[in-house]
This record gives structure tokens, C-alpha cells and sequence, in this order.
């Protein structure tokens, strides 16, 4: 199967076919792991609708995210996030050196938040 670009049929199977987890033993493992995308969408719902930006908790899901689904977690975020919170999570990318090309997503024409950005340069 060919990932040119992510959609609902082959979304799930780019998941399973980047992830790697030595200490997942069961398949609600996997299903926990693909949450944290999630519960990033939610944390950064919050930041847009009241302010309120909690980057130590993000930055936790971005970092567990990554290093279970490696470079392949950016094309999975840039999937489900909604684009008003593509600014945002460029950001946080920014701040994790995990900027990369990726064929759906031009990450150079998205701007970064620059209120995220000056949080997380305070950390």
C-alpha cells in the first residue's frame, strides 16, 4: 500500500506499519500509544479556546508520540489535527527539532504560534 498521502483507509495501517514499541505486548497497547494524538488535539483545543497552554503536558505526549511512531508521528498529527491547530503544533515541533517535509503537509507555508513559541523558549 502506497502512503503518498494519509486518508481514512490508510491511516491506521501507516500507524501500525511505523510503530515500535518493545514494551507493547497487546494490540489496546498500540490503541493507548495512538491516543496521546488525541489528547494533543484536545490540550491544544483548550490553548485556542481559552488561553490556558500547558506545554509540560504536551511536550510529554509529543515526546512519547515520537518515540514510538518516530518521524512518522508528524504526518499522523498533521492528519487528525484540525488546521486552525497546525500553527500551534508547528511550534512544538519547531522547539523539538521535528520539523520535516512530509508530501500532504508543506510545512513551510504553516507560521508557528509565536505565543507557543515564546513558552516553550522559557522552559
Amino acid at each position: 500500500m502506497r502512503f503518498d498521502e494519509l486518508n481514512d483507509n490508510n491511516y491506521l495501517l501507516f500507524a501500525i506499519k511505523n510503530y515500535d514499541n518493545p514494551q507493547a505486548v497487546t494490540e489496546d497497547d498500540f490503541y493507548d500509544d495512538l491516543k496521546r494524538i488525541k489528547y494533543i488535539k484536545r490540550l491544544l483545543k483548550r490553548y485556542r479556546n481559552t488561553g490556558e497552554l500547558r506545554t509540560h503536558l504536551i511536550l510529554n505526549h509529543f515526546i512519547v508520540l515520537f518515540n514510538v511512531f518516530g518521524d512518522a508521528g508528524v504526518p499522523l498529527l498533521y492528519f487528525k489535527l484540525d488546521k486552525d491547530l497546525w500553527s500551534c503544533t508547528k511550534s512544538f515541533l519547531t522547539y523539538l527539532g521535528r520539523v520535516a517535509e512530509f508530501p500532504s503537509t508543506d510545512l513551510n507555508r504553516i507560521k508557528n504560534d509565536e505565543f507557543c513559541l515564546t513558552q516553550l523558549r522559557q522552559l
